[in-house]
């Protein structure tokens, strides 16, 4: 019994090794590589926020032909709006 797990500790002290072994090669393998990778990290983190805020986008693409007054009349109408339903939620809570 005691032979047996000698036995397993040494395979897995190996494979550890092994398996470092191979994250440095694929890090070295990977390294000309690591800006593109950043780029399309960014652009994919860009597309989750588009994604999960397409209301919001949607909301500010429809004032943009409307002129910057009009545009800023409306923001603050909405920040009004936002406001006031974070006080209603906070009231209806607690």
């Amino acid at each position: 019994m005691n032979e047996k797990l000698i036995e397993l500790a040494e395979r897995r002290a190996a494979l550890a090794a092994r398996a470092a072994t191979q994250r440095a090669e694929l890090s070295q393998a990977l390294a000309p590589w690591r800006g593109a990778l950043e780029v399309v990290e960014q652009g994919l983190v860009a597309s989750r926020f588009i994604r999960s805020h397409a209301v919001l986008l949607t909301g500010v693409a429809a004032l943009v032909p409307l002129g910057r007054w009009r545009t800023a009349k409306w923001v603050q109408r909405g920040l009004m709006v936002w406001g006031v339903v974070r006080v209603v939620r906070r009231i209806l809570r607690g």
